[in-house]
């Protein structure tokens, strides 16, 4: 029932289903982590090409490409459609894209014969559903933020984060009860960036489980877009619009009527014309939101998000993929610190903490990887390091993202900044596995202290840009925004 103050059920009710959005974007983007070697031994198996690890690399990576599309492509979709169709957008992306990359010999290819055409199709489907993700990683955060009052604004985007690791903790549990009693293939290295399956490895596996991994995201993602038709449009896009009594009844179930129509004439004020040029506000307000979305990837963490069962079974970890399971039920209860303490302690004490000891887990997996005796260090250091991002630069990345720029350019810088992080995103996960590989002789473990002790440098920078450039927006409303950057010009 809607009172004088809202009616919080109404409002909870509608973030949730908004964050569905952000738990299909961690449950596609981490999906690849128990899939990938079962993938690389089925196009290992390939007759007319190699598949090389830069190959691999590639594939591993390849929905990131259409991350970078959807995100640019989500400024002019969410001006021009509003930011609930684009949802309902994303999700048709993300279904056609699970079940195509679950089946990719659809209409044109024999199944079980991997083949160049075939990876092509594969990688077009993970395409497919990048874009979704794309869309979703910068909507979902801005419809929230857009409906959110200012005094839980930061707590609601930061449930946006939330979903994003729970999704990538379920696929993970996903991908494990999947896998059951078989394994995952063994990778032998028989050259330099060339690879073959070792002779026992799980045929089960190569052939049909990395299959059902990628088609277990068709039932979220039917979910979320039938979901998502049933919450109401953005107040502040249905301003932009010219939308003002649909706008009001909306701010009013949320803030209750009184502050509705304070806020409506806060929204008016502050929207004079439905965009601006991205510049109105001067270049730093755009670069300081693509700077924080660059180091939110620079800083390494999706190297170890996707390729987490890879690395726990080069450590000699027995179980990769429980190790794994339990990393993510870390990352969970880490972002849960961030939702519930960037009310009181602020956006950038979260940021600088976390990026210390982002470095400090980083310089511990460098100076410990591969060494007999110390795989508990190695451990723990990866642990910290992952922990560190999920209370900082996981959730907080997209609060301020969501909250940082002026209401007429919000979303055209949104779909920059985002495209951005998505940019660098492809670029370390993709760059990952040959950097990692890397030795200057024979046994060494040049690749492993190179890998993440730059890492760890990045994630020092990240934090002197925070204390530098980034203003606290704790508190303040997204009109606020409008205000502080026209005295910084």
């Amino acid at each position: 029932m809607t009172n004088d103050k809202g009616n919080k059920g109404y409002l909870y009710g509608i973030v949730l289903v908004a964050v569905l959005g952000g738990l299909l974007f961690g449950y596609d983007t981490a999906v690849i982590s128990g899939a990938e070697k079962g993938l690389q031994a089925f196009f290992l198996g390939a007759t007319d090409f190699n598949y090389t690890d830069m190959m691999h690399g590639f594939t591993s990576s390849s929905a990131l490409i259409g991350c970078v599309v959807g995100a640019m492509l989500s400024g002019l979709l969410a001006s021009r459609w509003g930011r609930k169709k684009s949802l309902v957008l994303a999700g048709v992306l993300f279904f056609v894209s699970a079940l195509g990359s679950m089946n990719p010999e659809f209409l044109f290819f024999h199944r079980g014969e991997p083949s160049l055409g075939l990876l092509w199709m594969f990688n077009f489907y993970r395409v497919v559903g990048g874009m979704g993700v794309g869309l979703a990683s910068a909507i979902c955060p801005m419809y929230i933020g857009e409906v959110a009052p200012s005094d839980r604004r930061g707590m609601l985007v930061s449930w946006n984060q939330f979903a994003i690791i729970f999704g990538q903790l379920v696929v993970y549990f996903v991908n494990f009860m999947i896998l059951g009693r078989h394994t995952n293939p063994i990778i032998e290295q028989i050259g330099q960036g060339l690879n073959a399956v070792a002779p026992g490895s799980d045929l089960w596996t190569i052939s049909t489980g990395w299959r059902y991994m990628f088609g277990s995201e068709a039932i979220p993602a039917a979910m979320f877009t039938v979901l998502i038709c049933l919450v109401p449009e953005s107040p502040r896009y249905m301003v932009m619009a010219g939308r003002d009594d649909k706008a009001l009844a909306t701010l009013a179930k949320i803030n209750g009527q009184s502050k509705a129509q304070a806020i409506l004439a806060d929204i008016k004020s502050t929207i004079t014309v439905r965009t601006e040029r991205l510049m109105t506000y001067g270049w730093l307000c755009v670069f300081v939101g693509i700077m924080l979305s660059v180091f939110q990837q620079v800083v390494g963490i999706n190297a170890v998000l996707y390729y987490a069962p890879r690395i726990f079974g080069d450590m000699g970890m027995t179980n990769p993929m429980f190790n794994t399971v339990m990393m993510g039920v870390v990352n969970i209860l880490f972002t849960l610190v961030a939702i519930f303490t960037v009310e009181k302690l602020g956006r950038k004490p979260l940021l600088i903490a976390g990026s210390l000891g982002m470095a400090l887990g980083a310089f511990g997996v460098a100076l410990t990887f591969g060494h007999d005796g110390l795989q508990l260090v190695t451990m723990v250091s990866i642990m910290l390091y992952s922990a560190s991002f999920m209370f900082s630069w996981g959730p907080i990345c997209w609060v301020l993202i969501a909250e940082i720029f002026p209401n007429t350019i919000r979303g055209a810088a949104v779909a920059i900044a985002v495209a951005a992080q998505w940019v660098f995103n492809f670029i370390v996960s993709s760059t990952f596995v040959p950097m990692f590989n890397m030795h200057l002789s024979a046994g060494d473990n040049f690749g492993h202290w190179f890998t993440y002790g730059l890492y760890g440098v990045l994630c020092l920078v990240a934090a002197v840009f925070v204390w530098r450039l980034v203003p606290e927006t704790k508190g303040k409303t997204l009109e606020d925004m409008t205000r502080l950057w026209k005295k910084k010009q």
